[in-house]
């Protein structure tokens, strides 16, 4: 079976923003298609005009923000051509909202990186520019939003993964070890569980439950990529919380998203929408595999 994050030959998408033009995140998708052996294709998107302007005005408008966008897509190809001199890489820019987009070009992707913006949850939903929310909620493959560094300087370095049971934070789990082993660094993994969800009688016996579960969904993973040091960790908190903080040192915290449907991030789930403004390193959301139908 093939995991959420390997690819073949498909690239890594990056997300070029002419208005928060980053260098930090072109650097990350550069390294990140140069570990995968992948080809990096760089994607700006120019937003559907308001319909009150005149065509006259519309066409000069138009033509401002394609020239921003070619800028913007030649200063992050520069900085990525610089990195990797050998990477094979693509550049487009394209006419569409800027989440529709990318989520399309999620379909033949092995990844799609994002840089932020710092939208509040309100511009989030009414934005037309808004774009990590919509994306992480709906592409089709992982999605990356780096909106601080890696920490490379911990030793060991370590990835985070939160795991809850689900088969969201399953497809987490193949995600981060793929991404550890990459990195040759250690994996956290996290069950992070609210004390109203468990009963004080039975704590003890409910926790012993909970690190049984977390043993079992890393176990097959483990077995296959035993070179990937692993630590398992139930946590008494808020998800959200516990995973932010433990992100302040990682390289990366990889989390799975809840659903399919949605292009808000009501489908997303809280603890990824969370993570999106609270996480001190790049984040990774997986979509849960899709089934192959029969």
């Amino acid at each position: 079976m093939t995991s959420p994050t390997s690819g073949g030959n498909r690239p890594i998408v990056l997300g070029v923003d002419a208005v928060a033009a980053g260098r930090m995140t072109a650097v990350w998708a550069a390294d990140e298609a140069d570990r995968r052996g992948l080809p990096l294709r760089l994607v700006h998107a120019v937003p559907v005009q308001f319909r009150e302007l005149h065509a006259h005005d519309e066409g000069h408008y138009r033509k401002a923000l394609r020239e921003r966008g070619d800028e913007a897509l030649d200063l992050a190809a520069t900085a990525v051509r610089e990195r990797h001199p050998g990477l094979t890489v693509t550049t487009s820019v394209t006419e569409d909202v800027p989440a529709l987009a990318l989520c399309r070009e999620s379909a033949h992707a092995a990844l799609v990186v994002l840089g932020s913006r710092g939208l509040n949850r309100a511009e989030e939903v009414l934005s037309t520019f808004s774009v990590t929310v919509p994306v992480s909620a709906q592409a089709r493959c992982p999605v990356a939003v780096v909106r601080e560094p890696e920490h490379v300087t911990q030793d060991p370095p370590y990835v985070v993964v939160g795991v809850d049971g689900s088969p969201s934070s399953a497809a987490a789990v193949d995600a981060a070890f793929e991404v550890a082993a990459r990195r040759e660094a250690c994996l956290r993994a996290l069950w992070v569980w609210q004390s109203p969800l468990i009963s004080r009688v039975d704590e003890a016996s409910a926790v012993r439950t909970l690190q049984r579960q977390l043993h079992e969904t890393t176990a097959g993973n483990h077995t296959l990529r035993p070179d990937v040091r692993l630590t398992h960790e139930v946590i008494r908190g808020h998800p959200v919380e516990e995973l932010a903080t433990a992100s302040a040192h990682a390289l990366a915290v990889v989390v799975g998203r809840r659903g399919d449907g949605g292009f808000t991030g009501m489908r997303l789930g809280s603890v990824p929408h969370g993570l999106l403004h609270r996480a001190h390193c790049p984040v990774l959301v997986v979509p849960t595999a899709r089934r192959s139908p029969g």
